[in-house]
């Protein structure tokens, strides 16, 4: 009979979020072999194209590293190839030495968009698919616009895209090509013989190795999880294989089960390791640092399980109708300690940081320390978003 663990919120909130980089302060350049490591400690980093503040991943790299500035993770994708761009639950920058365990999901993503195309294919992807692939090994980085018209306005997914478009999507997805770099915001293709280290590209583990690996790390960088939680964290392997992966390793006594307290004060049994619920116990009390923290991040992604730890109910409203927003186009939530205080509506206006209004959670009272802790912060991300000053509405506090 295994033996389960209990954890309570406080302590779970702090192993979480020390798990993401947001427990303590620390220090760092924000930049090469300190942000591969930032990225590394992560997983990855979401990217993201709203920009109305700073894009979310550097938003997301800023938090954990104050020098962080853009174009440190450019050169790690675009010159010092340590970081490549795929796929995860979304596209994302993700340390190079994981590349050779996204072969499984280059060929699992390759499968699904064959078996997508069976419905929706039209005449000519095909052809484009060999078209553009010639196109990029006889004249080197593409981006759309130079095999074809673009993306069609008014798409509704990849599979309504121009023919040049998809087959770029399709070759990426599946790994024939790779993202050498960006201008701007604009991705520009090459083959991935051409863009990922030799050393690297010709690695090459079993299924059984990568699955293994997946469930590992993600555990790692979680703190705890459910086997569906920890599948979903790289979204390599299948909620099957991590089941599997989960009964296996708790019988070896690889991993244990720990009942993981919410905020609500119900249970959720979830997986950790001995090696985690020591570095729980010994952790220190967090920082009284305000911090902003994108929509995206990685603490925040997987929106039901921060509702469920942290108590804090948060959904992106850019698709909604203004006149039915409950908070705005695109709300930062607000972290002090291990508890999410707040949410806020603010944006960039040429050398201006715009703050509308900032709603603190129920209970949280905005005294003078917490304000004056917020506002630092504010000043703070103003060398990332490049403004010269904060100018808040009237009304600016929701109280």
């Amino acid at each position: 009979m295994t033996r389960s663990f209990f954890l309570d919120n406080q302590t779970a909130r702090r192993l979480f979020l020390d798990r993401h980089l947001l427990l303590q302060q620390r220090s760092g350049t924000g930049k090469g072999a300190d942000l591969d490591q930032v990225l590394d400690d992560l997983g990855f980093v979401q990217i993201d194209s709203v920009n109305t503040l700073a894009r979310a991943h550097d938003l997301i790299l800023w938090s954990r590293r104050g020098q962080y500035r853009p174009r440190a993770l450019e050169r790690l994708v675009a010159n010092d190839r340590s970081a490549f761009e795929h796929w995860t639950h979304d596209a994302a920058a993700i340390p190079m030495q994981f590349y050779p365990q996204w072969r499984l999901k280059f060929a699992r993503d390759e499968a699904r968009m064959q078996r997508r195309w069976q419905d929706g294919r039209r005449p000519g992807w095909t052809s484009e698919i060999d078209t553009v692939l010639r196109h990029i090994s006889d004249h080197g980085p593409t981006c759309s616009k130079d095999v074809g018209d673009g993306e069609k306005k008014g798409s509704s997914g990849w599979w309504d895209w121009h023919p040049s478009k998809t087959a770029l999507e399709f070759l990426w997805r599946s790994g024939r090509l790779a993202i050498c770099h960006r201008v701007g915001f604009r991705k520009f293709y090459d083959l991935s013989e051409r863009v990922i280290p030799a050393e690297t590209l010709n690695a090459r583990h079993s299924e059984a190795e990568i699955v293994d690996w997946a469930m590992s790390a993600a555990l790692n960088r979680l703190g705890f999880g459910t086997s569906g939680e920890l599948a979903a964290f790289f979204d390599i392997v299948t909620r099957a294989e991590a089941k599997h992966w989960c009964a296996a390793a708790l019988a070896s006594g690889q991993i244990v089960e720990a009942d993981i307290e919410q905020a609500d004060g119900t249970c959720r049994r979830s997986y950790t390791t001995q090696a985690l619920l020591a570095q729980a116990a010994e952790l220190p009390s967090p920082s009284t640092r305000v911090r902003l923290l994108s929509p995206f991040d990685p603490a925040l992604r997987d929106r039901a399980r921060a509702e469920r730890l942290f108590g804090f109910h948060y959904r992106i409203e850019i698709f909604v109708p203004e006149a039915k927003r409950r908070y705005g186009y695109y709300v930062f939530p607000v972290l002090q300690g291990d508890r999410l205080i707040g949410r806020i509506d603010c944006k960039r206006s040429g050398e201006v940081l715009q703050v509308r209004a900032f709603w603190p959670e129920v209970g949280v009272a905005m005294g003078k320390q917490r304000r004056s802790g917020l506002i630092a912060e504010l000043d703070r991300v103003q060398k990332l978003a490049g403004t010269e000053v904060v100018r808040f509405a009237e009304d600016w506090l929701r109280c």
